[in-house]
């Protein structure tokens, strides 16, 4: 049986989207981001559901680990996110003055949380505040988590979809040690990979024009201090197409003549929804 570890505890948005991904793997929490990379890097078979970004909120904060650890990326996978409002059974919405979840899904539900003048506490997860109110058991708490939490935990959705917008999506990477990347054929795909230029000045500028030149896309490039660092960047990029496109491939090839590090982190098919 095939394993996936993701961060949180049963019922985070991070368990419904592995559930999604492989439904007969068997499913595995760990505390830190840091242990699922470790399980990863350890158990070469195994495979970590890690989010990487939200279309709302932006970066969730893991490039340090995409770059410590140089895992491979075998799949991309959008997940939707609703967020309901959790409360013990039989609990009225009048009952509840406290809420309890993840920063970011407070800040997503925040026109919900004034609105009915609720006491926002952040916690860790999503699905951990779940767990905690179900334990405290008092009508007075409440939790913002998925629907899977609160079949999880005994929970009453008090409240469906309380986000400010509509639509919000969080991107998922699929992880792991080995490296397996798709034949190339007339499917979209996503080359992604990570550099560090050498120090000169207009060192990005140049590095660039190779993918102007070839007329590759890139979908992103971030940069991120290196551990310890103020002055020393490594970059994380996404790209539209194969590794093995003979346009792509000079594309990486000019910027190779000016970075001092380089590294593919994998070639995957584009997810469906990053046209929507």
């Amino acid at each position: 049986m095939s394993k996936i570890y993701f961060q949180g505890t049963f019922g985070a948005y991070s368990h419904l989207a592995a559930l999604s991904i492989d439904s007969k793997a068997k499913i595995i929490p760990c505390k830190t981001f840091d242990e699922c990379f470790l399980k990863a890097t350890k158990e070469p078979n195994s495979k970590i559901i890690i989010p990487e970004s939200n279309r709302i909120t932006g970066n969730i904060g893991i490039e340090y680990l995409i770059f410590e650890y140089r895992l491979n990326i075998y799949s991309e996978y959008f997940q939707k996110i609703e967020h309901n409002l959790l409360g013990l059974p039989g609990t009225k919405i009048s009952e509840i003055k406290d809420v309890y979840s993840h920063g970011q899904a407070l800040s997503q539900c925040s026109k919900f949380i004034k609105s009915n003048n609720l006491s926002e506490h952040v916690r860790a997860d999503t699905a951990g505040s779940a767990e905690m109110v179900s334990k405290k058991k008092d009508k007075k708490n409440s939790a913002i988590a998925s629907s899977l939490s609160a079949e999880t935990y005994g929970l009453d959705i008090i409240k469906k979809n309380i986000e400010n917008e509509k639509g919000n999506f969080t991107r998922f990477l699929v992880m792991g040690k080995n490296i397996l990347q798709p034949e190339f054929d007339k499917k979209k795909y996503i080359t992604s990979f990570l550099f560090k230029l050498k120090s000169k000045p207009a060192a990005l500028y140049q590095s660039l024009a190779g993918f102007a030149i070839n007329s590759v896309n890139l979908t992103k490039l971030q940069s991120y201090p290196e551990k310890n660092t103020f002055d020393s960047f490594f970059f994380l990029c996404d790209l539209d197409g194969h590794i093995e496109d003979p346009k792509v491939q000079k594309s990486l090839e000019e910027l190779g003549l000016h970075c001092q590090d380089f590294h593919v982190l994998g070639v995957f098919e584009a997810h469906e929804l990053r046209e929507k």
